[in-house]
């Protein structure tokens, strides 16, 4: 009936009915039982240690086994309820010893897995990787976008057209590009782009600048953004990025391989076979 509290089931009550607790010392393997069922000294140490509590005194001490005797007593008469579906509980308890057994293993198997010694190893057999290009260029942009009628589109290749031939005419390239570029905050800096790493920038523009020489300029080619005139303002060189930036994406990629390897291994040290 609403607005009818429901009463808790009285913890004293519930101890009466299934719990006995046996008469034992520190020393007793058995503290206690629930229902008929053992709780062991080795058991409840266990529990405190999942928990993480410390009991530095007997009443400490006991105090924590009454809240997990409590909680074995409250589920165990719960469990001879009919309220929950059995199987489904079984079901639901069995993956979930299955999922905290496959994490709490590779936890600990790959604590200490990957040494330092093996990380800079692999960097240093991997030298290539950790490589990457850059050019320093400067680039004037004419903007396109996909909602311009074709006349718009060829006004703005005219337009870049024109600014290729007047610098190409003479005209210093920083000053066209203050005047002309739409990447405002570039224009600013007469276009400087700074150093561009190859491949992080559009396909196209990436291909531009990094096949035009030093001091050249390029014709106007075009990316999602618009059309683009760049100068290379020093050649392309290689950078090594450091160990000390990718120990741990390397760390990450050992332990993964690792992982892999005993997950391997576990799986053909068990046979399964399904019925048919």
């Amino acid at each position: 009936m609403l607005g009818v509290p429901i009463k808790k089931p009285d913890a004293a009550l519930i101890f009466l009915l299934v719990i006995g607790v046996a008469g034992c010392g520190k020393k007793d393997e058995k503290l206690a039982t629930v229902d008929g069922k053992a709780v062991t000294q080795a058991e409840f140490d266990a529990y405190l240690k999942f928990k993480r509590l410390s009991a530095p005194d007997d009443k400490r001490r006991d105090g924590l086994l009454d809240q997990y005797l409590d909680r074995a007593a409250l589920a165990a008469a719960i469990e001879k309820t009919k309220v929950l579906d059995k199987e489904l509980m079984k079901v639901e308890l069995e993956e979930f010893r299955k999922e905290m057994l496959i994490n709490r293993y590779f936890e600990k198997y790959l604590q200490d897995k990957v040494a330092d010694d093996a990380a800079r190893n692999y960097y240093n057999t991997h030298a290539s990787d950790y490589e990457e290009s850059q050019v320093h260029v400067a680039h004037i942009l004419i903007r396109t976008n996909p909602n311009m009628s074709e006349p718009e589109r060829k006004a703005k290749l005219t337009t870049a057209q024109d600014v290729y031939s007047q610098i190409r005419g003479g005209k210093e390239f920083a000053a066209i590009a203050e005047q002309y570029s739409e990447d405002k905050v570039s224009a600013k800096n007469g276009g400087d782009l700074g150093w561009v790493k190859q491949g992080g920038l559009d396909a196209n523009f990436s291909k531009a600048a990094f096949e035009t020489k030093e001091g050249e300029l390029s014709e106007p080619f075009e990316t999602p953004f618009g059309y683009h005139v760049i100068k290379v303002l020093e050649a392309p060189r290689t950078e090594k990025r450091p160990f000390e930036s990718m120990a741990g994406d390397i760390r990450y990629r050992l332990k993964n391989e690792a992982k892999k390897a005993e997950l391997d291994r576990l799986k053909e040290s068990v046979k399964v076979k399904k019925c048919k």
